[in-house]
């Protein structure tokens, strides 16, 4: 069968063996075109990018890992552009299909990983989540994913975006082959559950996994946009930084408005830039002692569903602020959230929110009969 081109930059029976055995024998990979692979250069969803980038000699230490437990790369599938989307539509490329929704987008910018697995084509995809590129497209498709703790699995060997909040996740058709891939990216840790739920008011109601749930307010969720502000700040100035130089030489080689994001970023001063940190750092020890207090963890929707195939650009940007309403706490804090399918139609997940380091804990969670 012909690899869709609008999934697969390149796929092979497989693309690159196992070099090891462990839990994930045979299981296949889709990595998204951030990270390296032994003999294959990084596109990260641009033509021109690719054009001008050398083979890599060794692979991310998370494909390397993936490897030596027994998993085999698949191929190497599309991401938006230099991943910094969240609607799964390449222009170059062109968009995944979705095929738990048709008619909607699969979300991005981790597309590729997130179609492929939900075409059946693989079993793990390999993506990343700066503001929620893993959850957004698992609860776009249907999927189950993990943004663990920032910091927690390496990003050597990952084009980067916004270092301060980059983080390598992977999407799964199931909860049990989401807790192998953890048995492996992850360090150890606890795995205990909290005692109860909270979600915010105005919320979508959750089963709670069989725990009690409890509604609080935040005022981040009722007025999102100073939060929503402070991320973009630093994250469009870190991204700026990291690829700044190469924009100005490749004027109009992205899509517009992925490219008016990245020249945001030129424009954030130092002071702005400052100030936003100190904001999330404010508003990251507030969220963490309310769920200290309560021995609580966070419920919020992952993201609505995935928005039409054809809408307009102001109705993608909509779209865009909405679903950042939902990432952005676990990203804007480092923080490790998993995606779980609600059982909706058309496709809509919930995300859970733990304090740092409770990755595990997380995957028992998304594994309980109630979840």
């Amino acid at each position: 069968m012909t690899a869709d081109p609008s999934v697969w930059r390149v796929k092979g029976m497989p693309l690159a063996p196992a070099t090891g055995h462990g839990p994930l024998d045979g299981l296949r990979v889709a990595v998204k075109d951030l990270f390296e692979v032994t003999g294959f250069a990084v596109g990260g969803g641009n033509p021109a990018w690719l054009a001008s980038a050398l083979p890599a000699a060794a692979d991310a230490p998370a494909v390397a890992r993936l490897r030596a437990a027994g998993a085999v790369v698949q191929g190497i599938v599309h991401t938006d552009e230099l991943a910094y989307s969240l609607s799964g539509t390449n222009a170059h490329y062109g968009t995944p299909p979705n095929p738990a929704a048709p008619h909607l987008v699969t979300g991005g910018s981790s597309s590729g990983p997130a179609s492929a697995v939900a075409t059946g084509h693989a079993d793990i995809g390999l993506g990343t989540d700066t503001g929620g590129s893993i959850r957004v497209p698992a609860s776009c498709c249907g999927l189950y994913g993990l943004r663990p703790t920032h910091g927690a699995v390496p990003t050597e060997g990952v084009l980067p975006l916004a270092p301060s909040f980059d983080t390598v996740g992977w999407i799964t058709a199931g909860a049990a082959t989401l807790a192998l891939v953890g048995s492996v990216l992850l360090p150890g840790g606890p795995a205990n559950l909290p005692s109860r739920l909270l979600t915010v008011d105005g919320a979508p109601p959750c089963d709670g996994f069989g725990l009690p749930v409890s509604r609080v307010t935040l005022s981040t969720w009722d007025d999102p946009d100073p939060l929503l502000l402070a991320f973009r700040q630093v994250q469009a100035a870190e991204a700026w930084r990291a690829h700044g130089a190469w924009i100005t030489a490749h004027p109009r080689t992205l899509a517009v408005d992925v490219e008016d994001r990245f020249r945001f970023g030129a424009g954030v001063t130092a002071g702005e830039e400052a100030a936003a940190r100190a904001y999330l750092a404010r508003q990251r020890a507030e969220l963490l002692d309310l769920l200290a207090d309560r021995d609580a963890w966070l419920v919020l929707p992952a993201g609505g569903p995935g928005h039409p195939r054809d809408l307009s650009q102001a109705g993608r940007d909509a779209w865009r602020r909405q679903t950042l309403r939902c990432a952005v706490p676990a990203s804007a804090y480092g923080l490790p959230s998993i995606a779980v399918p609600a059982g909706t139609d058309p496709p809509a997940g919930i995300a859970v929110i733990a304090p740092p380091g409770h990755d595990h804990g997380l995957l028992a969670l998304a594994s309980r009969p109630e979840g």
